[in-house]
C-alpha cells in the first residue's frame, strides 16, 4: 500500500499497523476498519445535520441531555460524567450556550455553592430541531446494497460478539 496514502487515511494506516503487528487476527482487525469506517461516515454525517443549528456535537449533547432531564437542569459538576468529558470542557460548552441563550447558569435552591444548568426554551427549541435533523442525516447510509448492508451488519455483530458486549451464538 502506499505510504502516501496511508498518512492520510489514519483508519487505514491503524489496520495497517495492527495487522503487521499482530497478523494472525488479521481478520478481525478487519472487521474492527470497518466499524471504525461506519463510525467516521456516521460522525461525519451527524457533524453535517448539527452544523446548520449552530452546534457541535458536545454542544448537542449537553442540550439533549438537558432537554431530557425531568427538571431541565442538572448541576455543572454532574454533567461531565453524564456527557463523559472533562468538567473544563463542560464548562467551555455551557458557556458557549449561554452567550447563544440556549442556557442559563444559576446557583441552587438547596446549595448555592452547587451552579446548575438549566435549558432555555430557545434551547429546548434547538435541540428538538437538531435531533430531528440528527435523526434524518443518521438512519441508512446511502450507497449500500442490502448484501453490503446484511455483510457490515454482521461484521459489526461479529465484533460485538467477540468484545462479549452481545451473547454469543450457538
Amino acid at each position: 500500500m502506499d505510504e502516501t496514502v496511508n498518512s492520510l487515511d489514519p483508519i487505514a494506516e491503524a489496520h495497517h499497523q495492527w495487522s503487521a503487528r499482530w497478523p494472525e487476527h488479521a481478520d478481525h482487525m478487519a472487521a474492527v476498519t470497518s466499524v471504525m469506517r461506519v463510525q467516521q461516515l456516521l460522525l461525519s454525517r451527524i457533524e453535517a445535520a448539527l452544523k446548520p443549528h449552530g452546534l457541535t456535537f458536545a454542544a448537542y449533547e449537553a442540550l439533549r441531555l438537558l432537554a431530557f432531564t425531568r427538571s431541565g437542569c442538572l448541576p455543572m459538576g454532574k454533567m461531565g460524567v453524564r456527557l463523559m468529558v472533562h468538567p473544563a470542557s463542560v464548562t467551555n460548552v455551557i458557556g458557549r450556550l449561554e452567550q447563544r441563550g440556549l442556557v442559563r447558569r444559576r446557583p441552587s435552591q438547596g446549595d448555592r455553592r452547587i451552579v446548575l444548568a438549566e435549558i432555555t426554551p430557545a434551547g429546548r427549541e434547538v435541540a428538538e430541531e437538531a435531533t430531528e435533523a440528527l435523526h434524518e442525516a443518521s438512519f441508512g447510509l446511502p450507497g449500500l446494497t442490502s448484501e453490503q448492508a446484511t455483510g457490515l451488519t454482521e461484521a459489526l455483530r461479529a465484533v460485538r460478539v467477540s468484545v462479549g458486549e452481545v451473547d454469543r451464538i450457538g
